[in-house]
Parts: structure tokens; sequence; C-alpha cells
């Protein structure tokens, strides 16, 4: 069964832009409550953890550069089947092949500096969610 919390980052290009706004506006317009939030900026040493199962692949510097070039805001979102209406609220990695109204078509520069992150799964949100938030305030 899905749970109905999911996690999110607004990435540094996303606050950089000054679509911080928008962003949060879409997100609450398609029915999801923020349970949690906090403006951030990312260390060298939790970027390279919270992305740890990119390790292996040739873009992890690269991300884990991007991830610590600003400041990003984490949240936990709650609604019915939170993970799946997210991922889907998001759009495809890539904003070119991103479908119309997606917060990664409307806002995202580029496949790698793509405006928003989104767990894939009910176990990444959990996880995701306690790498930033203490595992009470949100699960």
């Amino acid at each position: 069964m899905a749970t109905n919390r999911t996690f999110t980052m607004l990435k540094p290009d996303a606050l950089e832009s000054g679509n911080t706004g928008k962003i949060i506006d879409l997100i609450l317009s398609k029915g999801f409550q923020i349970k949690a939030m906090k403006f951030t900026v990312l260390t060298e040493a939790q970027a390279k953890e919270f992305y740890i199962e990119h390790a292996e692949r040739p873009f992890y510097g690269e991300l884990v550069e991007y991830m610590t070039s600003g400041p990003i805001i984490a949240a936990i979102l709650e609604k019915d089947n939170a993970v799946a209406d997210f991922r889907a609220l998001i759009g495809a990695t890539d904003p070119a092949e991103a479908a119309e109204g997606t917060i990664r078509k409307l806002y995202a520069e580029s496949k790698g500096r793509n405006a928003v992150h989104g767990s894939d799964s009910d176990e990444s949100a959990a996880r995701e969610g306690v790498f930033h938030f203490a595992a009470n305030e949100i699960f």
C-alpha cells in the first residue's frame, strides 16, 4: 500500500532563477500539503551521502558539485498516492522530454539542472525524508 507522504528538494537552479514560489504554488494547487520544510545548503559530504546510489555513475561528481552550489529547499509533502502523483507532477528528468504543465517542463534548465527532486518510491521517500528531518516529524 502506498504511503501518503513523499520527499522533495527544490534544487539550486530553482532558487537561483527565482521560481521557488511558482513551484510551491503549483505543488499546493495539485492538492499536496507541506508537512515540513526547510531552507538549507548541503555540504559536499551530505550531497555525496544523499546521492550515494549514483556514486559509480559518470555524472556523480558533477551532481555533487551542483547540489552544493547554492541553497535548496527540502520538504515533506502529503497527499493520497503522494510518491506517484508527485513524480507525475515533476515530469521526466530531461525537461525536453517532460510533459506539458510539469514542474520540469516549466522551470528546469536542462537534464542536469532540473529544478526539483522527487522520491521514486515509498522507501526512498522515507529514507530521504529522514536524511533532512527528524523521523518523528515526518513519518
